[in-house]
């Protein structure tokens, strides 16, 4: 399931109290989501990793009641005891079955010991598979069979949407656009250290925003992704220095046109971030007319990348001009 799925129908199994299971591979963004969910419902998101706990640590410390002469059990200050909320149990699996099996009751009743989860908390749980060859413990079938599973896979197309939303570097994003298969590298059977994640590119990201320099990029980069997947990605930068003059393009210069599709891809996505990150009407109508230079799916790809993003466009005659050009795709 693309991740764009399985976040709107683990929203829905949130809404409805199910408790789920998100599945998927090392660094493509299971955490995310899961807070990302939280923070558009306004919801409160308490990150619990039970491979970090002891058996007894989620009943509680068992103490005395004098008064009514039981033993009770003192519950952790850590669960949360009122409000709206997911109670999110990351790397579930990875803890050791003594501690899954104390987190029985709590999954499937929503109580443990002296503890009730209060009305307004979904639980969501995620973990790696055991094909990742990760630390994790099968689950027990009793266990397994609480929650409803799903598991997520890498989509360049949705993390392009998500990497224009968050101002990702622009010659990541057309990497990716022009090398799909580059977002995802990972493979249990080869014991690497770094490796292509949606999470390590993220990090690439943060290397390009350091102020590094240039000459000590590729080893950086290389310590994130890995050195065929870093020396490919410092290649394909290169072509940014061939590409059309970017702030002519947006003044209603006349500029050339590349057919090239590795520079389209380029030129494209430089386009839409700068737009992004600086809005202004007369020179969206430049760009406009400009794509009706380039070829017809980059045209549509750039009106869609700002649309997606929120930028309004309908109302400028450029915007008509656009429409007529290329109602035939639409």
């Amino acid at each position: 399931m693309r991740s764009s799925q399985a976040k709107i129908t683990i929203e829905s199994l949130i809404e409805s109290q199910i408790p789920t299971f998100l599945w998927g591979a090392p660094g493509i963004g299971k955490s995310s989501i899961i807070k990302q969910i939280a923070h558009e419902k306004d919801l409160e998101c308490i990150d619990l990793r039970l491979s970090l706990l002891d058996p007894t640590d989620l009943k509680g410390i068992p103490f005395y009641d004098k008064e009514a002469h039981l033993a009770l059990w003192a519950p952790p200050s850590f669960l949360p005891r009122e409000g709206r909320g997911i109670l999110f149990l990351d790397e579930l699996n990875a803890a050791a079955p003594a501690v899954q099996a104390s987190a029985y009751q709590l999954i499937l009743d929503r109580k443990v010991g002296e503890y009730t989860l209060p009305k307004g908390w979904s639980i969501v749980a995620a973990g790696n598979r055991e094909s990742d060859r990760g630390v994790v413990y099968r689950l027990p079938s009793p266990l397994a069979n609480r929650f409803v599973h799903i598991e997520m896979e890498v989509s360049a197309t949705d993390w392009r949407i998500w990497a224009l939303q968050s101002r990702i570097d622009p010659r990541l994003i057309a990497y990716i656009g022009f090398k799909n298969s580059a977002l995802f590298g990972f493979d249990p059977l080869r014991n690497e250290r770094s490796f292509a994640t949606p999470r390590s590119w993220e990090a690439v990201h943060k290397i390009l925003e350091s102020g590094l320099p240039r000459n000590l990029l590729l080893e950086a980069i290389s310590g994130a992704v890995g050195e065929d997947a870093a020396v490919d990605f410092l290649g394909y930068c290169k072509i940014m220095d061939h590409l059309p003059d970017i702030d002519g393009i947006l003044r209603g210069e006349e500029c050339e046109a590349p057919t090239e599709l590795s520079t389209l891809y380029a030129l494209s996505n430089i386009l839409v971030s700068r737009m992004l990150s600086t809005p202004d009407e007369e020179a969206l109508s430049h760009l406009l007319r400009y794509t009706l230079k380039l070829k017809n799916e980059f045209a549509v790809m750039i009106v869609q990348d700002l649309q997606r993003q929120g930028v309004a466009m309908e109302h400028l005659e450029a915007f008509g001009e656009w429409v007529e050009a290329y109602a035939y795709l639409l």
